[in-house]
Order: C-alpha cells, then sequence, then structure tokens
C-alpha cells in the first residue's frame, strides 16, 4: 500500500499539531504511512512551531483542494463560510475525502455536504469538530449504531466549564477568571463565541444530527450562554445540593428534535457535575444500552489535532457511508423548535429587598402561578441592602415558571430580574 497524500489548509495550532504528528508517525499505530503532498495557509513566511520548508505551498486553499497529488483534504480554516467552505466542496467535487474540524461548517452547510460526498462516493469526516480529542462522532454513527438514542448532551465548551467550576472553587469574578482563561489559551482574545454558548450549540447539532438520523437545521437550536450566570448564583446553587453548568442536549420529542444549550443545575451526584476544569463530557442515552458518559480534554492543539489524525487513519480503508451515518432507511427527523411544555424542578435566583413580607410576596408570586417551593435559602443582605434568596422549585411546566418569573421581576420588592435555570435529573 502506497502513502496517503494529504493536503492541510490552515496551518494554526492545530495544523501545526496535525503536521508534527506526521512528522513523528514512526511512533504511531497508523494502518500506513501518510505524506504531506502540500500545505495553504494566509501566510508562507509566518513563524510556527513546526518546519513547512519541504511542502509544497498553495496560495490557494481550493487550488490544494484540488490536486492530483492530493488523497485527502484536510481544513483547519475554520468559519461556515468563505475560503473554507469553497476549498471542501472543490474537494469533493474533485472525489477527495475531507477531513474538516471545522464545526461551524458542518453545523450549518453538513447536510449539503454530506450529500455532495454521497454523490462523488468519498468521506467526509469531522471527527475533531465536536468535543476535541473525545472520539464521541465516531462512537455514536458507528459504535452505538445499535443503540435507539433518547438524548445526547454534555459539557461541550472547555472554556464555558473552566470559568464556572474555578468562580466556584476560587470565589473569583466572572471578568477575572475569563482574563485566567484567555491567558491559559482557553478562551479567544474575543470570548463570545464560546460564552454566548454559540461554539457549544454547533456541535450540539450534530451531535444531534447523527444520534437522530436529523435533517440539521441550526437555526432551530436554542441558545443561551452563561455571561449572566454570577458568583452568586453559583455559591447558592452549590448550598443547596447543585452545580451551575452550560449543558448542550438534543432530545427526540414526538414533534422532533429539540437541540439547545442553557445553564442548567445538576445535582452533586450527577456524572457531568463532577467535569471541572477545561474539560468536555458527552452523556448518551438510549434503549438498550442505558447511559455512557464519554470524558476527556475538548480542545487545544493536541487532542484535537490527534482526532484528526484518527480520520485520516481511518481513509486507509475508506467505508464511504454518509457522514451523519445516516442509512437510506432511516425516516429523517426535522429539527424543531422547543415548547415551554417540558415539565422539570427550577432553581430559581432573586434579590428582595430587605424588609418584612419580602418572602411572603415571593412565594405568593409563585403560588399565584401554579409553582410549589420544594427548597428555600435566604442569604444575608448585601452591601446593597438586597438578599439573596434561592428557590428549588418542584416540578411544573417551563411556561408556568417563566409566567412566575415575570410576575416576580414586577414586585417593588425584587431588585434585580430574577435568573431561572433549570434543574437536571439525578443520573
Amino acid at each position: 500500500m502506497g502513502p496517503l497524500r494529504i493536503g492541510i489548509a490552515g496551518l494554526g495550532h492545530v495544523g501545526a499539531g496535525l503536521i508534527e504528528l506526521v512528522q513523528r508517525q514512526e511512533r504511531l499505530r497508523l494502518p500506513g504511512r501518510v505524506e504531506i503532498t502540500g500545505v495553504s495557509a494566509r501566510s508562507q513566511s509566518r513563524n510556527r512551531p513546526v518546519n513547512t520548508d519541504g511542502y509544497a505551498w498553495f496560495d490557494d486553499a481550493a487550488t490544494l483542494a484540488e490536486d492530483p497529488n492530493v488523497d485527502v483534504f484536510v481544513e483547519l480554516i475554520g468559519g461556515s463560510d468563505g475560503p473554507a467552505k469553497f476549498a471542501v466542496e472543490s474537494a469533493l467535487k474533485a472525489g477527495k475525502h475531507v477531513v474538516t474540524a471545522n464545526k461551524a461548517l458542518i453545523a450549518k452547510h453538513g447536510t449539503a455536504l454530506a450529500a455532495l460526498a454521497s454523490e462523488k462516493h468519498v468521506d467526509l469526516l469531522f471527527e475533531a469538530a465536536v468535543a476535541g480529542g473525545i472520539p464521541v462522532v465516531r462512537v455514536l454513527r458507528d459504535s452505538l449504531a445499535g443503540v435507539e438514542v433518547a438524548r445526547v448532551s454534555g459539557i461541550l465548551n472547555g472554556t464555558c466549564n473552566f470559568i464556572t467550576s474555578t468562580m466556584l472553587d476560587t470565589g473569583r469574578s466572572y471578568d477575572d477568571v475569563l482574563a485566567e482563561a484567555q491567558k491559559r489559551g482557553y478562551a479567544e482574545a474575543d470570548p463570545t463565541l464560546d460564552v454566548s454558548g454559540m461554539d457549544a450549540a454547533h456541535k450540539a447539532a450534530i451531535l444531534s444530527a447523527i444520534a437522530f438520523s436529523a435533517d440539521l437545521d441550526f437555526s432551530k437550536v436554542a441558545v443561551r450562554g452563561i455571561e449572566e450566570i454570577g458568583l452568586l448564583d453559583l455559591r447558592l446553587a452549590d448550598r443547596l445540593g447543585f452545580r451551575i453548568k452550560l449543558i448542550a442536549e438534543g432530545v427526540l420529542t414526538k414533534a422532533g428534535v429539540v437541540c439547545r444549550v442553557e445553564p442548567m443545575a445538576l445535582p452533586h451526584a450527577h456524572a457531568l457535575a463532577r467535569v471541572d476544569g477545561s474539560l468536555n463530557a458527552v452523556r448518551i442515552e438510549g434503549d438498550p444500552l442505558g447511559a455512557v458518559v464519554l470524558t476527556g480534554p475538548g480542545a487545544g492543539s493536541g487532542p484535537t489535532a490527534s482526532a484528526v489524525m484518527g480520520d485520516i487513519a481511518k481513509l486507509f480503508r475508506p467505508a464511504i457511508r454518509n457522514a451523519f451515518g445516516r442509512a437510506e432507511h432511516h425516516v429523517a427527523q426535522p429539527f424543531v423548535t422547543g415548547d415551554n411544555s417540558e415539565i422539570a424542578p427550577f432553581f430559581l435566583r432573586v434579590r428582595l429587598a430587605d424588609k418584612p413580607g419580602t418572602l411572603a410576596a415571593l412565594t405568593e408570586a409563585l403560588a399565584e402561578e401554579g409553582v410549589s417551593v420544594d427548597k428555600l435559602l435566604q442569604d444575608s443582605a448585601d452591601e446593597s441592602g438586597a438578599s439573596p434568596v434561592a428557590v428549588v422549585t418542584h416540578r411544573c411546566p417551563r411556561a408556568q415558571m417563566q409566567a412566575a418569573v415575570n410576575r416576580i421581576a414586577k414586585l417593588s420588592v425584587s431588585v434585580e430580574d430574577p435568573r431561572l435555570i433549570r434543574i437536571e435529573a439525578a443520573s
């Protein structure tokens, strides 16, 4: 068997990490030799941690994608459109296998790209697009093909997980911990994609499409980030037995696939509640499996490059199957927007004026919307004279809970907008 010839577009941290793996492939367990026959990036003169002098240089990624000396086009440019999309389409049309780490591209255009790959009888692989070094795409698509998945959920953004867990552990502010995350390389200079939940949403949409043979429609994904989660919320939740985590999930309902990202309160005993720092974790539930949790590093040049190399290794013996694992006999599920009929317990945090009757006003507002209280915790008044109050409710419809929150926000004793977080069942 001759070498598998790859062209790499994008020589940032992951691209450099992949080249480093190729250069020491004798120590890896690959099925054959990998040869780099071309590279492309925005700047040829930029200093990089690996030597690229021996590789043919292409100013244009699409030209590299179509080069006859390339068997596999590796796209590490990033971005849902522009050069990345054009280059991947060019490679597929030219009959090249494609490996990508581009979650935004797959979340937005994955269905169309998968159809093009099937038409050209080539593979489109994107293990590195979700959860870095955790092989969740392959496990979900291939190893768990015999499982009827009911729900896939997890911690899919290491930046958010680092921020919330470090805030709780150290008592430091959101801004302070975010600055540390940027210094460590966990967060970009502009962290919006991470802390807004959008990065996790791209990954959740991809996993949901695989898990449920769904037509991926990213416009239906509901997204809330961690920007509004403060140290007070984390501490009060912890005292009541919960850890607040940014959870991404896909759930199969009668109407279709509901995919969303939002902060959730997890009981201390929950498997995902114990995942701290920059780690990622994915929980897959289904019949007859029950549940399995995969945990590991979700970002960084090393873990992501290893996932890319894993996909490349698979192409020594291409499977040529649908990129999302959908067979012709599968009934395609639609992505749908979630409604407020979901029933769950909720964690509610408010700040009330420190004067007689405030707690009675709070519980009365909840009772008027049919929401019953399971636990209530009132903290001492802060320097502004307001008392933080945390409430854990019994199970109720989200619409009912939201109506109660709207009512509480209008109370004269309410100092700021209430914070509402869904509570995950123990598992």
